[in-house]
């Protein structure tokens, strides 16, 4: 089976836009790819598509053959941009070749291990500023059926942590602890914003709270300060959604910087390369977590290494999403009572409509992590994705 087309596409989603990547094959086989590198939608555009050459006149199924050319031979390599864009690529291939041998990605790496996973929220907090509408909010997504609830309460906080900051920040999250009294455990997301001694106080202040995790405290390249952050408190720490490939997360192990690790497929190197980071987090006894909140085609590579990697602990699920995504994706699961059900059909078990894309062109959005506005990431005509059928 050989590449007829590659084909890109970027569509709006309100917050970033979605890169997608589409390979039609000489067979009639197409399969979706996902690269969505928020605010980069463009260069890593560029990156895919300078990938078409590796392609071109090689045999599909040769997956990892043509992954080590890709990476390995190449000379510049690494980062989140080229990275990326090899993950699509990627994950595009998986999908056609379970659809080639008629059986979902899981049952080529290994098997089904489960077919449901727990969701954590993210995206639940849309619009909130105080504590107590982060408390209403949550009551809500309690309600739903969510038992992890995920938010960033800091702010435009960045490097130095200001008493007024953790003040509010410690607020936000008694207030939701106490609204949703022991029916949900929280995460607390900070965007690698701290240096070390700010993250100390936060990790500190937040011990009284028995966190699922804090995610993300300190810039992600420094691993030492990952450490000894990580020694210094008994709050889980988690990292890992701007790491990429093995090589990056290996000091992750065995330097001892997290108890929870988060690789994003959609950037970490494909489902090959996630599921390869989560066997070697299993070796150290850390759990995995991906980093979830992109596109459906994402989702769905996600949900087939759910099914198949023991250590997996949490699908990270945004609550709700545009109301356009069900336009442009066929998806293939559930999400009910807190729990992601895994689809079964051949491929990622996703599809999607180019013509729908094109109606939701390219949209510029600016980097609102240190602005204050990052509760700001829904129209006010969301919609739902927990208690409804997707396919």
């Amino acid at each position: 089976m050989r590449l007829r087309t590659l084909t890109t596409y970027i569509a709006d989603a309100y917050r970033t836009n979605w890169v997608l990547v589409r390979l039609d094959t000489d067979e009639g086989i197409h399969g979706w790819g996902e690269a969505t590198l928020e605010y980069r939608e463009h260069t890593v555009e560029a990156a895919v598509r300078a990938l078409h050459h590796g392609l071109a006149g090689r045999d599909l199924g040769d997956i990892q053959g043509w992954w080590q050319d890709s990476y390995r031979d190449a000379y510049w390599r690494g980062g989140p941009v080229l990275t990326s864009a090899l993950s699509a690529v990627e994950m595009a291939l998986w999908d056609i070749k379970g659809k080639a041998l008629g059986v979902p990605v899981y049952e080529l790496l290994g098997g089904r291990l489960r077919s449901s996973v727990e969701c954590y929220a993210n995206g639940w907090f849309a619009g909130a500023k105080e504590p107590r509408e982060f408390a209403d909010k949550a009551r809500a997504a309690v309600e739903w059926g969510y038992r992890a609830l995920k938010w960033d309460p800091f702010g435009s906080a960045f490097r130095t942590l200001p008493r007024a900051v953790l003040r509010d920040a410690v607020a936000a999250v008694e207030a939701v602890a106490e609204a949703t009294d022991g029916r949900a455990d929280l995460i607390v997301e900070a965007h690698g914003r701290f240096d070390l001694p700010a993250a100390r106080q936060v990790a500190k202040a937040l011990e009284p709270y028995h966190l699922l995790w804090l995610e993300e405290p300190l810039i992600p390249g420094n691993l030492a300060n990952y450490a000894t952050l990580r020694e210094s408190t008994s709050t889980p720490i988690s990292l890992g959604e701007r790491l990429y490939t093995r090589w990056d997360f290996r000091e992750v192990f065995t330097r001892g910087c997290a108890d929870v690790v988060q690789p994003d497929v959609s950037h970490a190197g494909g489902i090959w390369e996630t599921r390869t980071i989560a066997s070697l987090a299993e070796l150290w006894q850390v759990a995995v977590a991906p980093h979830n909140p992109s596109g459906p085609v994402a989702n769905a590579a996600t949900l087939q290494l759910a099914a198949c990697t023991p250590n997996f602990t949490y699908l990270e699920t945004m609550a709700t999403d545009v109301p356009w995504r069900a336009e442009i994706a066929t998806e293939s699961w559930t999400v009910s009572g807190g729990t992601a059900s895994i689809p079964d059909r051949p491929g990622l078990g996703v599809d999607i409509d180019p013509r729908a894309l094109d109606r939701y062109p390219y949209v510029r959005h600016d980097l609102r992590h240190y602005t204050g506005a990052l509760t700001e990431i829904r129209p006010p005509h969301e919609v739902a994705l927990h208690a409804k059928d997707n396919g």
